[in-house]
């Protein structure tokens, strides 16, 4: 859609055209706006959104929020403020006047650098912050810590060597060559310092001691906390195989890693193996086939890829997408030996592999938090607030397993936007708001230009229903459980996979399960 598309709303446009819940696209000379009819008067705000510049007009209005149909970043329609990552920066608002039954949109208000909302009444802030991580939640707890008016010394202490990446990117379109390199990070190490936040790189943590609320890095250096927010991640899981440390085999979680494999398939790598079935390793394998010049052969133990998480239906439509794009499945095998030019699979059978990707998933980074003697669950175990067994300690993204209200369990979820959620509300627990992290889990996944949206989370579930058809890549498909949904996929229907999202959030009304002892 163009930007000067619809109506020119500095002409104006009749108040009749503007109903609630259905926002109209115009424009402000050469800014795409939408006009929003709310519950006491009318907003006009960006019609793109701050991450991946989604159309906010084919997203979705609940009260006065709206919500972006790719990824589900949530902003205010009163000022733009974001409410839900990816959602980098606030949308920029304009505006809008009242004549003759008639709204005018002209005049652009001055971009919003704070929040507005203010910590509870006697609430404290932390004399300083420390992040351990340099990722999505680490990036989005200190970016909201400023928004928040938060004045004291924000540190990340990051164990990679890049400013911290759009991480999904690469596996995804930095990997497959369809974006630049300027696209990898989240923010500019200008933003670091033109907001105070201190980022030091190549920097691991070696101890962690809650008393004296000390860290000490593994180059001898002690750095004091107020507050501190364990945000390591998770790590790729490392398969004990004959040649799995040869130099042509790599897994893939930094920027670093993607960089090495490009460089592999560019050399003239002929023939690449993914180990896994995993989303990651079939998100590899398009992405080195839309990239080009190698053969791509994807091996997993299971006999559907993704099954266990989508269900039958979805497991065979991605496999026969994949394989329209000539990867070549090997399902039902594991790699038993690599050597240097080829692998061997527990069939007998032996592939050619100049390149070899091990995407057999990750496991949570708690080897800090286990030293410090923090409360463990298969992942770091949080309250409600996002706090650890250590006050004033807390822990965000794939290491944190929290109390869901939804489920009436603890659970533990490795997706980006989850990620950054959970920074965003770490961050505002530590100012004193004492919000309880009651997000739903919605991560997407890429397949060349199939998306697949999900929203909540189902380890198990005993009703599967499919609305639609995978594979005119237009579907539906509903996990229950007891008769409750607890998660939904979907194939080019963004507006449903929100409005269930929102639909979600209302059902907040189970009892917490115990998160610490």
């Amino acid at each position: 859609m163009a930007i000067t598309d619809g109506p020119d709303f500095t002409t104006g446009v009749a108040v009749n055209e503007v109903r609630a819940g259905a926002p109209l696209r115009g424009h402000v000379g050469r800014d795409a706006v939408l006009l929003v009819k709310l519950k006491n008067g009318f907003s006009a705000v960006s019609a793109v959104c701050t991450h991946y510049h989604g159309p906010l007009d084919q997203g979705l209005v609940v009260g006065e929020t709206i919500r972006c149909p790719w990824h589900h970043a949530c902003f205010s329609l009163r000022d733009g403020e974001v409410l839900a990552a990816p959602g980098l920066d606030p949308l920029p608002c304009w505006n809008v006047e009242l004549q003759d039954r008639r709204l005018f949109v002209r005049e652009k208000l001055p971009p919003l650098t704070h929040s507005r909302q203010q910590p509870p009444t006697g609430a404290r802030s932390p004399r300083s912050v420390l992040i351990v991580g340099g990722g999505a939640a680490g990036e989005a707890a200190a970016t909201t810590l400023r928004f928040h008016g938060y004045e004291g010394p924000v540190r990340i202490l990051s164990a990679e060597h890049d400013l911290p990446p759009d991480r999904p990117n690469l596996s995804k379109d930095y990997l497959a060559g369809t974006a630049p390199a300027e696209w990898v990070p989240i923010r500019s190490a200008s933003y670091y310092r033109q907001h105070g936040i201190e980022l030091l790189l190549d920097t691991p943590v070696a101890a962690l001691d809650t008393a004296s609320q000390k860290i000490r890095t593994a180059d001898g250096r002690e750095f004091a906390y107020g507050a501190l927010l364990l945000a390591t991640g998770a790590e790729p899981v490392r398969l004990p195989i004959p040649g799995a440390d040869l130099p042509h085999v790599h897994y893939l979680r930094t920027r670093s890693d993607s960089e090495a494999i490009i460089r592999a398939v560019d050399a003239g790598a002929a023939c690449t193996v993914v180990i896994g079935a995993s989303f990651i390793g079939l998100e590899v394998a398009a992405a080195l086939r839309t990239r080009g010049g190698s053969e791509v052969h994807l091996i997993g133990p299971e006999a559907r890829p993704l099954e266990r998480v989508l269900g039958p239906q979805l497991g065979d439509f991605i496999r026969s997408l994949h394989e329209s794009q000539g990867i070549i499945f090997h399902l039902g095998q594991t790699v038993t030996r690599i050597e240097a030019t080829r692998v061997i699979l527990s069939g007998g059978h032996t592939l050619t592999a100049h390149l070899v990707v091990i995407g057999a998933g990750v496991q949570p980074a708690t080897t800090l938090a286990q030293q410090a003697g923090l409360a463990l669950d298969r992942g770091v175990r949080v309250n409600e607030y996002l706090e650890t067994s250590a006050p004033g300690v807390f822990a965000a993204g794939d290491l944190a397993r929290w109390p869901d209200r939804r489920s009436g369990t603890a659970i533990r979820v490795e997706h980006w936007a989850v990620a950054q959620r959970q920074g965003q509300a770490a961050a505002r627990n530590m100012l004193g708001y004492r919000e309880p992290y009651t997000a739903v889990p919605y991560f997407w996944s890429q397949h060349y230009d199939v998306a697949v949206n999900y929203v909540g989370h189902a380890e198990k579930w005993d009703c599967l229903e499919l609305d639609g058809d995978p594979a005119r890549r237009d579907c539906a498909v509903t996990y229950k459980r007891d008769g409750q949904i607890v998660a939904q996929a979907t194939i080019s229907r963004d507006q449903l996979n929100l409005k269930t999202e929102a639909a979600m959030e209302k059902e907040l009304n189970r009892p917490l399960p115990p998160a610490l002892p």
